[in-house]
């Protein structure tokens, strides 16, 4: 069996909600579709290199206007009147759609409004594309903590869009799951520390990757007792 992000991901949704047939996730640095067929993944799709419809492009333009991403972001969505159009463009092109829009005088809640249905429009028409979309949808990553986002993809896709318990983790969840069944069907020891590695006192360092023209954030977690540091962040393939 493939155990890779994809199948973490599906094993999470699997066993939240066992007649699941499509997973929408979006996190920080990536996003991605996944087609399951009686509790088989059966089609995939991740982003390329463009972030534009992620958690850090949200993140970025909720910052650019000034508002929480946490408390205003969906209030003034919800608010919008006529919801700008910035296109299912890179981010770069976003951006200045945005400032454009900013320099027209364009109310902030149709900035907002706009923001939220570009996530879900960038998605749909660069990730999905033309795979087919399910009934029984789950949305999964921070992004779903979003209820603009999600009243959004509502909105486009015509159809529920559930949001699962602790829709921020299920990649890990998975990841877990994957694990646990892989221990005991090959009858290893397992190497896991035990959930008091919660309590291990760690640093997180942030640095820009510097390899190529994408400049990726890079998060390194220095682990108190462990020789070897840990990195995530990259949005590279």
């Amino acid at each position: 069996m493939i155990r890779n992000e994809i199948t973490a991901q599906a094993t999470a949704a699997i066993a939240i909600a066992p007649g699941v047939d499509t997973v929408f996730e979006i996190g920080g640095q990536d996003s991605k579709y996944i087609r399951i067929d009686h509790g088989m993944v059966v089609d995939f799709e991740m982003n390329k290199v463009c972030a534009a419809g992620t958690g850090s492009f949200l993140e970025e333009q909720a910052e650019r206007l000034g508002i929480s991403i946490a408390d205003e972001f969906a209030r003034l969505a919800f608010s919008a009147k006529r919801p700008i159009a910035l296109g299912d463009r890179c981010t770069v092109f976003m951006e200045s759609a945005l400032n454009a829009w900013q320099q027209k005088g364009a109310d902030k809640e149709d900035l907002v409004g706009g923001v939220a249905y570009s996530i879900a429009q960038n998605y749909l028409l660069r990730v999905v594309r033309k795979k087919k979309i399910g009934d029984h949808i789950l949305f999964q990553g921070g992004v779903a903590n979003n209820k603009a986002v999600v009243a959004a993809f509502e909105r486009l896709t015509g159809k529920k869009i559930h949001i699962p318990p602790h829709f921020d983790c299920t990649g890990a969840i998975g990841a877990a799951m994957l694990a646990r069944n892989f221990v005991k069907e090959q009858k290893h020891q397992t190497t896991f520390k035990g959930f008091g590695i919660s309590k291990t006192p760690y640093q997180i360092e942030r640095f820009t990757c510097p390899a190529c023209s994408n400049q990726c954030e890079i998060q390194k977690v220095s682990v108190e007792g462990e020789d070897k540091p840990l990195y995530y962040g990259g949005r590279c393939e």
